[in-house]
């Protein structure tokens, strides 16, 4: 992972994510009668954060889409073409963060989600989950987010009819991630 950092304004800090401790989870329905889940490999970022005024921070993530992994390759493929994700016209899913707003013991964070070329707000559910000094004198701060989305407001509508009713795959997605952050000098 290649980590970007800006000059630290006067009362910022730059973290990047760490792609390495950071985990991007994905689970729709299946068939009507259970829930896939998949993950991707690949996630880059980062944060500027003002710790006096955590309203002010700003936020940038982009995962690579050929990262997919579903555990089983035939449907990795399939979300990889032109039927889901088309990976090879849109090979990068980003979030931009627009807004943070304190809510309750956590964080609400409003951004612009773009899959497949197509932008939409969503709002994220955080919570911190701590800062550490590491052992190699480094410091981390750990955050776990999750949402929901309907994968048909992002153009992503390949389905089929089942004969018993319903659809092979669900419209709605559920989104945890796991982010770990590493302070910039």
């Amino acid at each position: 992972m290649s980590t970007v950092s800006a000059p630290s304004a006067a009362g910022t800090t730059t973290w990047t994510i760490d792609n390495s401790h950071t985990l991007a989870e994905f689970s729709v329905r299946h068939l009507m009668i259970s829930t896939v889940k998949g993950r991707f490999g690949e996630v880059s970022g980062k944060v500027v954060a003002d710790d006096a005024d955590p309203s002010r921070a700003q936020i940038e993530a982009t995962i690579n889409v050929a990262s997919i992994d579903t555990r089983e390759p035939q449907r990795d493929a399939h979300l990889r073409s032109a039927d889901f994700f088309d990976a090879e016209n849109f090979p990068t899913l980003t979030f931009r963060g627009t807004r943070v707003e304190k809510a309750g013991d956590g964080l609400k964070v409003t951004g612009d989600l773009t899959i497949r070329g197509t932008t939409r707000e969503v709002v994220l559910d955080v919570t911190s989950e701590g800062r550490v000094k590491d052992p190699w004198g480094g410091e981390r701060a750990g955050y776990s987010a999750t949402t929901k989305i309907k994968r048909s407001d992002f153009g992503l509508t390949w389905n089929m009819a089942l004969e018993t009713g319903g659809v092979v795959v669900g419209d709605e997605i559920k989104i945890a991630l796991e982010v770990e952050l590493v302070k910039q000098a």
